[in-house]
């Protein structure tokens, strides 16, 4: 019979009734000597308790919110064969107390004058997801700093990605529907591109927000320090002016940044995304190199105000990841715009000449090559959790700068969570907001959690394309059985007299029980009209929920109950029967 052990809590010192805040093994795991079982926290410090023999878990007698002292049992274990029984827990208990009693040491000092900051809330970023948990925890009585390194708050999002290219882009808008409403009996001259009025339009809108979060801020009495901040220690950061800040909880929302192709030229006529939003000049010929979400928002900006564009994909389809059938009403209107699309194609060089930016393709064996006025370097974002010097905090981050959280948004040291693009996940704002609050309220001592089951993606590209739940694509790789309906939207009255009708609305519904599993659109307004999907699925609303939902008439938005109509045989606005289920 294999021998059997108990693994307690070890001395604690002073500390009684110390919650376990996370369980960090399950039945059947094995273990070795030191590896963490359950994570411990007071008010001053946290400690994981370690496994003092080796084995496999036979039960777990602790869950997250009970309260311990000494002692007390946290699982018992089957010992490994050979390995030595745990010596009395009296004989190993000093060490591990003063793990405790170090670190609240450490947190008594972080709050006392050799910090030049301290608040039991701060938050590293200000961008939606930052400036949202500063709010939150403000709001639930929290007394919160929120660090920033850009003079204005609001991050990326707001100063130099999500509003300012959502202004360029309903300005390209404006002009695309000019051009077409020619070919319905209304002529408009030449658009005149004044590129410092655009800019500067573009500029005040973002200042318009930015100004409001400054406003906020001041209402709800948070601390506002503009600075580089990075970890010095478990409770403690150190900014780039030499002052220190101090703290008993920590959200780390520092975002991510463009990434780019190395070795390329040190010109100013190559610029990533925030670069190309300046306008500055418009060329005459513009490469887009990055085929996904963020590179072709530009080029309907660039191809609306006048640039020959060119877009360049490494992968063999733009949107890589999006179901096929959503990109081909984009690409039938594109193709007709756009100088030259091409996919599955490398770049495989770069030189900067007088001419422009001299670019080498190489697709399979063929290369070619053609020269720019200005290229946009749009393959993706990288995550910023390795500038935080994270590790003195014992923080782990992994090699492409994301941080792993549980549901809580804790990190692997749980009174600091990370939110947001580097957490993990689509690098979405309207994510990261909604970690924030969970992120701001477990700080606070709340229990909640971030399980959210579904997250809308949105291309802002004319046509738009979004979509929220399960998709086709997904569907089929992960052998998940569904029924789709689609809507043209050539038979929506809306989409008629909007002179749009290329796109269309679908939904996939679980065959057995009609319940919605995701859906997707595309069309003008398609980004603003995903979100009853969204809820839907969320609310695990069925076929008939949607359908008896009276939409106004004439919408687009009636094509998401004509969808969920169709599943249920109802739609009387096309002919399509129902089929035998």
């Amino acid at each position: 019979m294999s021998d059997q052990a108990k693994l307690t809590v070890p001395e604690l010192g002073d500390f009684q009734d110390v919650e376990v805040i996370e369980v960090l093994v399950g039945v059947g795991d094995k273990v070795s000597v030191e590896d963490p079982l359950v994570t411990l926290e007071t008010d001053k410090a946290t400690m994981d308790v370690p496994a003092s023999a080796a084995g496999k878990i036979v039960s777990l007698d602790v869950a997250v919110g009970d309260k311990v002292i000494s002692g007390d049992v946290v699982a018992t274990i089957e010992v490994t064969a050979g390995a030595e029984l745990p010596p009395a827990l009296a004989e190993a208990a000093v060490d591990t107390a003063s793990i405790f009693e170090t670190e609240a040491e450490e947190q008594a000092a972080s709050d006392r004058p050799d910090t030049t900051h301290y608040a039991s809330l701060v938050v590293i970023g200000a961008g939606p997801g930052g400036y949202t948990a500063a709010f939150r925890g403000a709001d639930l009585g929290l007394d919160v700093i929120l660090i920033e390194r850009s003079p204005t708050l609001g991050g990326v999002c707001l100063n130099v990605g999500c509003i300012p290219s959502k202004a360029l882009l309903h300005a390209a808008k404006v002009i695309d529907e000019a051009e077409a409403m020619a070919e319905h009996g209304v002529t408009f001259g030449k658009p005149e591109i004044d590129a410092d009025g655009l800019r500067a339009w573009k500029n005040k809108v973002v200042g318009r927000l930015t100004g409001g979060l400054d406003h906020l801020a001041k209402q709800r009495k948070v601390t506002v320090i503009h600075g580089t901040a990075e970890f010095a220690s478990r409770r403690h950061l150190t900014l780039d002016n030499g002052e220190t800040v101090g703290f008993d909880k920590c959200i780390i929302a520092v975002g991510s940044e463009p990434a780019m192709i190395s070795g390329l030229p040190d010109d100013p006529r190559i610029v990533d995304s925030t670069g190309a939003l300046e306008l500055d000049p418009i060329p005459e010929k513009f490469l887009v190199v990055g085929g996904g979400i963020i590179g072709l928002e530009m080029a309907c900006v660039y191809s609306a105000l006048g640039a020959r564009v060119t877009v360049v994909e490494l992968m063999d389809s733009l949107m890589p990841g999006t179901d096929p059938d959503l990109l081909r009403p984009f690409m039938k209107i594109v193709k007709k715009r756009y100088d030259n699309i091409m996919v599955g194609t490398k770049v495989a060089g770069m030189q900067a000449s007088a001419a422009g930016i001299d670019v080498l393709f190489e697709k399979g064996e063929e290369q070619t090559g053609d020269t720019f006025d200005k290229v946009l370097v749009a393959i993706g974002r990288r995550a910023n959790g390795g500038k935080l010097a994270a590790e003195k905090a014992g923080v782990a981050v992994d090699e492409h700068g994301i941080i792993a959280v549980n549901k809580q948004m804790q990190t692997n040291v749980p009174h600091i969570f990370a939110i947001g693009d580097l957490a993990g996940g689509p690098m979405l704002a309207h994510k990261a907001t909604h970690e924030a609050k969970v992120a701001a309220e477990v700080a606070a001592g709340e229990n909640v959690a971030f399980d959210a089951r579904t997250i809308p993606s949105i291309a802002y590209t004319d046509p738009e394309i979004a979509w929220v739940g399960l998709t086709e694509t997904e569907a089929k790789a992960e052998g998940i059985s569904y029924e789709k309906t689609e809507i043209p939207w050539a038979a929506n009255g809306r989409a008629l007299g909007l002179g749009r009708d290329e796109g269309f609305t679908k939904l996939l519904f679980d065959g057995k029980n009609g319940r919605i599993l995701g859906g997707a659109m595309v069309g003008p307004h398609a980004g603003d009209l995903v979100a009853e999907i969204g809820l839907a699925v969320e609310m695990g609303a069925d076929a008939t929920d949607i359908g008896l939902t009276i939409h106004p008439h004439p919408t687009l938005s009636e094509t998401v109950a004509f969808a969920a109509e169709a599943f249920d045989g109802t739609l009387t606005d096309l002919y399509m029967p129902r089929k035998k289920r």
